[in-house]
C-alpha cells in the first residue's frame, strides 16, 4: 500500500518550543518536489511524546491540508494507553490522514497478548489502515514475529516499521506473513538490505537531510539493483550513523537547523545538539552531498 522513502517529519519549532507552522509549510513543499514517497508526520522524531492532544492532531490536519493528496499522509498516533491510541487515531483518520503508525506500547512492558488484544482493539474501533511499529530500543517492549503474523491477518493492519536493525528478524517476519502485510525498514543504516529481501520501504531519519537520494536508493532497491542502491547508500552511511549520536531527533533537528531550515526549537527534556557533535554532522551532510544520482 505505501512504499519507498517515507520521511519520518520533524516538527519546526521556534526556540521557546513554539510550533512553526510556517517551517512546517516549507518542509512538506520540500520533501514532495525531491520525490519523497510518502511523510509520516508525529512519529517519533516528530517528538510526539511532548505534544498534547490538541497540537498532535493539528500538526497531522496541517500537513494533510499542505500535501493536498500529492503523497500519503501517514500520521503516528501510538500511545502506551489504549484509549489513548484510539482517540488519536480516530483523529488522525478525521483529519484526512491515508494510514496511521502506531508504536508498541512503552513503559507499561504488555505481554504478547497485551500486546494483540491493544492493536486489535485499535483496528477494530478505528477502520483507518495501520501500520504496527517495533521500536524495543525505545519502548522496552518487543513485539515478536509471532504476535506481528496474529495481527497480520487483521484486514486494516497493513504494514510493521521493524526498527530493530536485526535483518534476521525482517526475514523471520516475511517468511511467516509473506503477503498478508509490508514490512519497513526503521533503521536507516540497515533500511537498503532489508528492502532487498522483500521489505518495501523504510520510515528514514536521513531522508529529512537527503530526500533524493534516500528516494533514489529506495527506488533502486525496491527494483533488485543492490549495486545501484550501495552506490548512493554508501554516501548516506555516514548520515544513517550520525544522526543517532544522541537521542533522535536531537541531531537531525540541529543539522536542519544548522542548514537553514528549521528554527533551533527543540523541547525538553530533549536538549540542542552537544557542540562536540557539530563537525561530525556537518561532514556526514557533505559526504551526502557526494552522491551522483
Amino acid at each position: 500500500m505505501f512504499h519507498g522513502s517515507m520521511v519520518a517529519l520533524v516538527t519546526p519549532m521556534h526556540e521557546d518550543g513554539t510550533l512553526d507552522d510556517v517551517s512546517l509549510s516549507d518542509l512538506v513543499g520540500f520533501h514532495i518536489e525531491n520525490g519523497t514517497n510518502a511523510i509520516v508526520a508525529v512519529g517519533t522524531t516528530g517528538e510526539s511524546a511532548t505534544l498534547d492532544e490538541k497540537e498532535h492532531c493539528g500538526v497531522i490536519r496541517r500537513v494533510v491540508e499542505l500535501v493536498g493528496g500529492r503523497i500519503p499522509v501517514i500520521a503516528g498516533t501510538g500511545s502506551n494507553c489504549t484509549r489513548e491510541a484510539i482517540a488519536l487515531t480516530r483523529g488522525a483518520m478525521e483529519a484526512g490522514a491515508d494510514a496511521c503508525l502506531l508504536v508498541a506500547p512503552y513503559y507499561n512492558k504488555p505481554t504478547q497478548e497485551g500486546l494483540y488484544q491493544h492493536h486489535v482493539a485499535i483496528a477494530e474501533a478505528v477502520p483507518i489502515p495501520q501500520i504496527l511499529y517495533n521500536v524495543p530500543g525505545r519502548t522496552v517492549c518487543d513485539m515478536l514475529p509471532q504476535t506481528i503474523k496474529r495481527l497480520a491477518e487483521i484486514s486494516n493492519i497493513v504494514g510493521v516499521k521493524e526498527a530493530t536493525g536485526n535483518l534476521q528478524r525482517a526475514r523471520e517476519i516475511l517468511a511467516s506473513c509473506g503477503d498478508r502485510i509490508d514490512l519497513y525498514g526503521g533503521d536507516d543504516e540497515t533500511a537498503m538490505d532489508l528492502i532487498l529481501a522483500g521489505g518495501k520501504g523504510v520510515i528514514s531519519v536521513t531522508a529529512n537531510i537527503a530526500p533524493q537520494a534516500m528516494r533514489a536508493m529506495c527506488d533502486a532497491a525496491l527494483a533488485g539493483d543492490r549495486h545501484g542502491a550501495d552506490a548512493i547508500n554508501s554516501h548516506l552511511m555516514p548520515l544513517h550513523q550520525d544522526l543517532f549520536v544522541e537521542a533522535n531527533p536531537i541531531p537531525v533537528k540541529w543539522l536542519m537547523y544548522d542548514m537553514g531550515m528549521i528554527p533551533a526549537g527543540i523541547r525538553l527534556p530533549l536538549t540542542p545538539l552537544s557542540e562536540n557533535y557539530h563537525e561530525t554532522l556537518r561532514a556526514a551532510k557533505r559526504a551526502a552531498d557526494g552522491v551522483v544520482l
